[in-house]
């Protein structure tokens, strides 16, 4: 049996997804079944939160699905559970989510969850394993609401609990809106309707609780779905009018097999869970593809896009899919900036990010050689476009843009101002800025420097900037004291003001980008004290655990957490960029490779994904035992560990 809190994803591909605990248990407000985007991959709305089941056999009831309840009149902290059946969970990524029941006496059910790439819907089922043909009744109710994904739903006098009529029994098609303007819910099912509307009030989530959030919901049901599972398996399949406009009761079985083959045949045609599981982050929007932060509360970012892009579609040979993505981004520079995210509404773009637009560029080149590799030429006209991207990005910064960011008389980028966090240590507690990172972070020339090179082919000031800036950065970011590179320089935009605590950023000069900018014996340095302060087996640290400032827990509340997030806090997403520099300051050799393997990614994969789904979380403690935290699947971990399985491939 698994772990209680362990969590899988079943994404649409258009920004909506299916999500509970191994145990079908619901602890975040983000736990649903049906959960779509009105716009994708934006605007998600939650319609079906969970269900209940009970079988009847022999005369009695067993619940199959457990339900958590904040218990009436015994202050806050008090929990009434109701206990399903004891269960097998079984998913290893190359499937689905499936469940075994032992109802005793032999009889076993199988449930399973799915839900196809490319449509807002989810096919849940239930089949008698064994060959005891002792009559079997299994009755699910559905949870509903209606409601954005952030937030909590709640009793009241508008919620519609009756179907639509216009629909009928014998095609097995029940209609629900529980509010107007909310998209419908459609039940498609070989099972029996019974109307019997009713509130389920005060639902808790744990993990809110955690989070010091509110964490109690009431969910509306209208009625119970019947089956005999004695007659065969029993489906139920809920979507939006859309994705289930042709379905009805005669046509489900068939229907469900061919959906079961398709899905089998694409996930199976992937070599790796953590393969298999990228796709679900790369998804519709508008006529192009974007890529997810993470599930289930992060849209796309920029920043986190161009990281992950080069392990989610470069390291898997998606490279249409990669392209698409970066085409579609290009055309939202502004004043030689690309936004950090695009908001989960029509809102206009946030632009507070220095790094993204660096990013961007350095996803373009490993497209590249991605695409020389594969033996592919690209369209001219997107070549245009790209290219345009990036000679605005670089002129715009060394001109002069937002936030203060600029090419220095040293030719390195200065960049910060007070109220703003820019890098990606931006964590932000109302007005405060935990780690603003003013002036010239470390980690930001060392994208500098890459950008440059680049663009040199398109603009050869590009070249001679990148060399005089590459001369500044050894010059002033050594810290002979720590043997170490300092954090940040002219730190507050005050020359000579130098930020020396042990940060991972420094490894990116060595590691984790097409050209590395320290070499030799100051290279072997950066990397040494990294794994001694930083590493663990998640990944490392933010903040060297020396430091008085060091946070080895991340819980609590709002202001507990963010003031964490970036002072010790582990980040998976970073053994890439260390991996990279530990394995070039030893020579790339077939033995560095096949060390690092050994040493660094297997028991991170096993530390991070004890069940082989594929998935990795944004965060983990930074004390022992280093407890995952945060997002459970976050994009930019799940693809710095596919780009580092490929680095770490024997040659040939």
């Amino acid at each position: 049996m698994t772990q209680p809190n362990y969590e899988w994803l079943e994404a649409d591909g258009l920004g909506g997804f299916a999500s509970l605990t191994s145990h079908a248990t619901r602890t975040r407000r983000y736990h649903a079944l049906l959960l779509v985007s009105k716009k994708p991959p934006a605007e998600r709305r939650v319609l079906v939160n969970g269900v209940d089941v009970v079988v009847e056999l022999d005369g009695e009831r067993l619940a199959l699905t457990s339900q958590t309840y904040k218990a009436p009149d015994e202050g806050d902290a008090a929990v009434v559970r109701y206990e399903g059946r004891p269960v097998d969970f079984v998913f290893d990524g190359s499937l689905w989510p499936t469940w075994i029941y032992d109802l005793g006496e032999g009889r076993t059910i199988e449930h399973s969850i799915l839900v196809p790439r490319g449509s807002p819907l989810v096919v849940l089922s239930w089949r008698l394993v064994s060959q005891n043909a002792k009559p079997t009744s299994l009755v699910a109710r559905p949870f509903l609401s209606g409601r954005d994904y952030h937030s909590l739903h709640h009793e009241n006098p508008d919620f519609r609990f009756k179907p639509v009529l216009h629909e009928n029994e014998r095609a097995g098609r029940w209609v629900f809106q529980t509010y107007p303007g909310e998209p419908a819910v459609v039940a498609v099912t070989n099972g029996a309707f019974q109307e019997e509307p009713y509130w389920y009030r005060d639902f808790l989530y744990t993990e809110e609780r955690e989070r010091s959030l509110d964490y109690t919901e009431d969910l509306g049901t209208p009625g119970t779905f019947t089956f005999d599972l004695g007659e065969g398996e029993a489906i139920l399949v809920f979507g939006t009018v859309g994705a289930t406009e042709r379905l009805n009761a005669s046509a489900l079985d068939h229907w469900v097999r061919a959906i079961r083959a398709a899905e089998r045949s694409r996930r199976l045609s992937v070599p790796s869970p953590l393969a298999r599981a990228s796709s679900s982050y790369v998804v519709d929007r508008g006529q192009g593809k974007t890529i997810l932060a993470g599930y289930p509360w992060f849209t796309d970012w920029g920043r986190d896009t161009f990281i992950a892009l080069r392990g989610l579609c470069l390291a898997t040979g998606r490279l249409q899919e990669a392209r698409s993505v970066l085409v579609q981004w290009s055309a939202a520079v502004s004043q030689g900036m690309l936004p950090n995210r695009f908001t989960d509404s029509d809102e206009r773009p946030e632009f507070n990010s220095v790094d993204a637009s660096l990013w961007f560029i350095v996803a373009i080149h490993d497209l590249r050689l991605a695409e020389r590799r594969a033996g592919l030429a690209p369209a001219t006209g997107e070549e245009w476009q790209l290219n345009a991207a990036i000679v605005a990005i670089l002129r715009g910064y060394a001109g002069g843009t937002r936030h203060g960011i600029r090419m220095d008389a040293d030719h390195l980028l200065a960049a910060g101002e007070p109220g703003v966090q820019l890098t990606w240590m931006d964590a932000k507690v109302g007005d405060y800025v935990v780690t603003p990172r003013i002036g010239k972070p470390v980690e930001i020339q060392a994208l500098w420097i890459n950008a440059l090179r680049i663009g040199g082919p398109m603009d050869a000031r590009f070249s001679r900037w990148a060399e005089r800036a590459e001369t500044s950065f050894n010059q002033k970011f050594w810290n002979e004291d720590a043997r170490y590179l300092y954090d940040v320089v002219d730190a507050d935009h005050v020359p000579g003001r130098c930020d020396g605590r042990i940060r991972p950023n420094a490894v990116f000069a060595v590691g984790g980008l097409p050209f590395e900018v320290v070499r030799g014996d100051r290279a072997r340095k950066i990397v040494d004290l990294a794994e001694a302060k930083l590493l663990t087996p998640c990944g490392l640290r933010s903040l060297s655990p020396d430091d008085p400032q060091y946070r080895g827990s991340y819980r609590g509340g709002i202001w507990q957490r963010d003031t964490a997030y970036h002072q010790g806090t582990v980040w998976p997403y970073l053994m890439g960029a260390f991996v990279e520099a530990w394995v070039r300051t030893r020579g790339g050799s077939p033995a560095a490779l096949s060390e690092a393997r050994h040493r660094f990614l297997d028991p991170f994969l096993e530390s991070l994904d004890p069940y082989a789904s594929g998935h990795l979380p944004e965060i983990a403690e930074g004390d022992a035992p280093h407890l995952a935290r945060g997002c459970p699947f976050q994009a930019w971990s799940v693809g710095e560990a596919l780009r580092l399985d490929l680095l770490l491939r024997p040659p040939g």
